[in-house]
């Protein structure tokens, strides 16, 4: 299975952020919630559905397993991966600069005019 490149889950998108350093299962759900401020607290069971999902897309590999603690680590697919999902996530933001700017409705209404 390859990955299609399509917008990632944000449980995907920030375990390929803590695989950037090579962690095992149990250690990846306390580096999520560290990394994302506390917003993301995933569970074992969730986490694990989304290690073997992005295993089989070839996004991270096991770098130790010593049959009782398995160490993944992102691939550099998983990197370019990530990468585009960063990319894509920065152009939603730069794309919702119009909220800072002002009601929609108004800018909508002046260009109409």
């Amino acid at each position: 299975m390859e990955y299609n490149s399509g917008p990632m889950t944000e449980a995907m998108y920030y375990v390929l952020l803590a695989l950037m350093n090579p962690n095992d299962r149990y250690s990846l759900m306390n580096v999520i919630t560290e990394i994302s401020h506390g917003r993301v607290n995933m569970g074992s069971g969730t986490l694990y559905g989304v290690l073997v999902r992005i295993q089989k897309s070839g996004l991270i590999t096991l770098s130790e397993d010593d049959g009782r603690r398995k160490n993944y680590i992102i691939t550099n697919e998983g990197k370019e991966a990530l990468q585009s999902e960063y990319n894509r996530l920065v152009a939603l933001v730069n794309d919702g600069i119009i909220l800072k700017e002002g009601d929609l409705n108004e800018s909508t209404k002046t260009e109409t005019k």
